[in-house]
């Protein structure tokens, strides 16, 4: 499944991109992610927590850098995660890139979406993906507005040194969450793998 959405933030590209490449300071913005190890500058472990009614999954995978163009503010991720439970796994193949927004001072992100579902995932996800990944796109979108405008804390202070909250597990269809979660991860690893 092809899915395709962008959203504007009011940053210049490349405070947007230096900030994007700063995965801890990012993943808690995902909805129901967390990050469970930095393998490396490109590769990544983590978790997707998605709760649909009275079924719960969890999505345990990697992401992998393929391609990363700093000058041209894009890059390409291949995200691969399996439900612990054995209840489907996902396959993603994430574009995303910059580019100078409508207004002062703005920047749209893009991102492209090649998903593969299968299992329970699959079945629960069908026809809903596109709409769940422009709601959490959205999500996501907010949070990073305001992880971007609040103030940095004090070196040595409390807030700087307290650990990032993790999201709360997203309500709604799992796999696509987990669609969801391949594919902001794809953008999140392309745009802010480690430098």
């Amino acid at each position: 499944m092809q899915i395709e959405n962008a959203f504007t933030v009011a940053q210049p590209p490349e405070t947007l991109w230096a900030t994007l490449l700063d995965v801890e300071k990012i993943v808690p913005c995902m909805p129901g992610a967390e990050l469970t190890e930095v393998v490396d500058d490109t590769h990544w472990k983590g978790k997707l927590n998605a709760k649909f009614g009275p079924v719960s999954m969890s999505f345990a995978g990697t992401v992998a850098m393929e391609d990363r163009d700093d000058a041209a503010h894009r890059v390409v991720l291949r995200a691969k995660g399996m439900e612990q439970k054995g209840k489907g796994a996902a396959d993603a193949s994430v574009t995303s890139w910059l580019e100078v927004g409508p207004g002062d001072g703005e920047t749209t992100v893009h991102m492209q979406a090649d998903i593969t579902l299968s299992g329970a995932a699959a079945q629960m996800s069908r026809g809903l993906l596109p709409e769940i990944s422009k709601k959490l796109t959205q999500q996501f979108a907010d949070c990073l507005q305001e992880t971007m405008a609040a103030p940095p804390a004090p070196e040595g202070s409390a807030a700087a040194t307290v650990p990032p909250v993790v999201a709360k597990p997203v309500g709604g269809i799992g796999l696509g969450l987990s669609a969801l979660w391949a594919s902001i991860v794809g953008f999140f690893r392309r745009l802010f793998g480690r430098g």
